[in-house]
């Protein structure tokens, strides 16, 4: 069946309708004022969309042959003027001379389904889509161009020499002392393959820090300059500025990009001993937003006692912790007593010492400088296939240790590649399973 979507969003100058199909240029030929059924591959050609004697659009339109094409069908891409009328129009006219609407995602399915890409390849189009910063990317970049396929191809190729060796000695079984596949180098080579599985695994919460944006809490006593500060950061009023204490009874949360990375910062109630119902939900908010965040910022105006010192760096624990000594505008801070905790002196009102804050804030998150051949995991789906994966390794080892038969450990090693080949789709997959991939990452709806 040929499918026929809007490619991109209504309202701009231009609109690019896309056709994938057996009939893509046949359909086209009845909509336009020329025969393109026997166009050449890759050429553009100009036209109008007609309706009987009415002319809809003067366009362009982009040709591809089977299999060198997105989908891998023959395809087209109609430019048109980005009016919402003409679009409709001649999406109208597709469908009533043989198209149908495509489904959510259903474009990238048929590249899938065609071999122009694996799985895991389709789902990094989403991702590239939905990207807002340098680093996710270049971790969509990363996927896209096939290097996670590549290293989980390689992963899989040496658990299939390893599986298909025990599986020989099965095929020979009447021989009790037979052993084709040494246990010795068995046993390595699956601890080599099982670290790498959890490497990949582990990257995913870093991954998803990065997907997601880093959370960073904006902490301290009332009326020290948390809200300034976010406003601050943000470069923006975006929280309510007030000498009046308890003025913040609520968390505000924000996004910025700092040298690729985005950090969600999380201005809460200021902490203090209060008989305000409201003003003490905010508080114990702002004890929830330090348990979720990765990084604190701890913004004191005062010398801090000895007691405030322990409570942060307690509730702080297994957290980066940076110091902001705010106010620096108005008194010389660099004497304050932090029992060796190092601190960043900035004005927020002015300005001062933002950049260097930045810095810190950037080093806390401790992301490694990404590039296109760096493999994080960002995919939920991605991680618990990995996870799977180890612990059927985790079996294969324990077994290898207990001196365990070559038929129990072959098991779990072929549930080990058909975990992974989750993954890119390298086994059958259910439609069901497909249909739930795709939809959510489709352009048009």
């Amino acid at each position: 069946m040929t499918i026929c979507a809007l490619a991109t969003a209504p309202g701009g100058a231009l609109g690019i309708i896309r056709i994938s199909g057996p009939q893509a240029l046949e359909i086209l030929s009845r909509v336009i004022s020329k025969n393109l059924t026997d166009a050449k591959p890759n050429t553009i050609h100009y036209g109008h969309i007609v309706s009987g004697a009415e002319i809809i659009d003067e366009v362009l339109v982009s040709v591809f042959r089977a299999p060198h094409s997105y989908t891998g069908e023959d395809s087209v891409e109609i430019s048109c003027h980005g009016s919402r009328f003409i679009l409709n129009k001649v999406l109208a006219l597709l469908i009533e001379n043989g198209c149908r609407q495509a489904n959510p995602g259903e474009f990238t399915q048929r590249a899938y389904l065609n071999g122009k890409m694996d799985l895991s390849q389709a789902e990094a189009v989403a991702d590239l889509i939905a990207s807002t910063n340098q680093a996710t990317h270049q971790i969509a970049m990363s996927q896209l161009r096939g290097h996670f396929s590549s290293q989980l191809a390689q992963l899989r190729e040496q658990l299939l020499k390893l599986t298909s060796l025990l599986e020989l000695e099965l095929d020979f079984s009447d021989h009790e002392d037979l052993e084709f596949a040494d246990r010795s180098e068995l046993l390595k080579l699956t601890k080599t393959i099982n670290n790498h599985i959890t490497t990949l695994a582990r990257s995913f919460e870093k991954g998803q820090a990065i997907k997601n944006g880093i959370p960073v809490a904006i902490v301290g006593k009332t009326n020290v300059g948390k809200s300034t500060l976010l406003n601050r950061l943000l470069k923006d009023d975006r929280a309510i500025v007030s000498d009046i204490h308890g003025t913040t009874r609520d968390t505000i949360e924000d996004t910025i990009d700092i040298k690729g990375i985005t950090f969600r910062f999380i201005d809460t109630a200021g902490i203090r001993q209060t008989t305000d119902t409201i003003e003490q939900i905010g508080i114990d908010r702002t004890y929830a937003a330090i348990e979720k965040a990765r990084i604190v910022l701890w913004l004191i105006d005062q010398e801090p006692s000895t007691g405030d010192i322990s409570e942060v760096t307690q509730r702080t624990e297994n957290k980066k912790l940076i110091v902001v000594v705010n106010k620096i505008d108005k008194e010389d801070n660099n004497s304050y007593n932090l029992s060796n905790l190092p601190f960043i002196a900035i004005s927020a009102k002015f300005g001062t010492g933002m950049e260097a804050l930045e810095q810190a804030i950037y080093e806390a998150a401790d992301i490694p400088t990404l590039t296109e051949n760096d493999i994080i995991v960002t995919n939920a789906r991605h991680y618990d296939a990995l996870v799977r994966a180890h612990e059927h390794l985790e079996r294969v080892l324990d077994g290898l240790n207990n001196g365990l038969s070559g038929d129990l450990l072959s098991e779990d090693l072929r549930l080990t590649l058909d975990t992974l080949a989750e993954i890119t789709g390298g086994q059958i997959t259910p439609n069901e399973v497909l249909g739930n991939i795709f939809k959510h990452f489709c352009v048009v709806k």
